[in-house]
C-alpha cells in the first residue's frame, strides 16, 4: 500500500507540473519575445499622465481597475486586485505582456507589417478598436507608442 501511495504521489506531482508548465512557459516566452517586450515598454513610456494622484488608473501603464481584473482572469486564470498590480511591477508586466502578445500577434497576422501592427495594437490599447486613431489625442498617442517601440527595437 505504501508503494502504491508513493507512485500515486509521484504521478500526481508530475501531472500538476505538466499542467502548470505551459502557463509559465507561455508567460516566459512572451516576456522574452523582443517585439512583445518592446511594445510593452512603449505602452508604458507613452502612458498618459493625468497629473491627478487618485485618477482611478493603475500602474505605470495607467490601466482601469476593471480591465486589470479581466486581464488577470484571462492571463493568470485568477483575478488580481488593482492594489496587487500597483505593488508588483513584475506581475503587471507579465499580464500586460500576455495581453499584448495576443493583440500584437493578431495584428501581425492581419497586416503582415510590423509598424501597422504596432499602430493597430496601440489604437486598441487606447480605444478598444484597431482603427480610427489617426488624429487628435489618440493619433498623437499612437505616434508616441510607435516611436518608443522603434527605439526599444533598435536597442535589442
Amino acid at each position: 500500500m505504501k508503494k502504491y501511495s508513493q507512485k500515486l504521489l509521484l504521478v500526481t506531482g508530475m501531472l500538476c507540473s505538466f499542467s502548470l508548465s505551459p502557463l509559465s512557459v507561455q508567460a516566459q516566452q512572451q516576456t522574452q519575445n523582443p517585439q512583445i517586450s518592446a511594445m510593452v515598454e512603449a505602452l508604458r513610456l507613452a502612458a498618459p499622465q493625468t497629473g491627478t494622484a487618485n485618477d482611478a488608473l493603475y500602474t505605470d501603464w495607467q490601466i482601469k481597475p476593471e480591465t486589470l481584473k479581466a486581464w488577470s482572469r484571462n492571463c493568470l486564470k485568477r483575478e488580481v486586485k488593482p492594489a496587487q498590480f500597483e505593488n508588483d511591477p513584475k506581475l503587471t508586466r507579465q499580464v500586460v505582456s500576455c495581453i499584448i502578445s495576443r493583440e500584437l500577434t493578431q495584428q501581425f497576422r492581419a497586416t503582415n507589417n510590423e509598424t501597422a501592427a504596432v499602430r493597430n495594437a496601440a489604437c486598441w490599447w487606447m480605444t478598444g478598436k484597431y482603427t480610427g486613431c489617426n488624429s487628435g489625442f489618440t493619433g498623437s498617442y499612437v505616434q508616441k507608442v510607435v516611436a518608443f517601440y522603434q527605439k526599444e527595437r533598435a536597442r535589442q
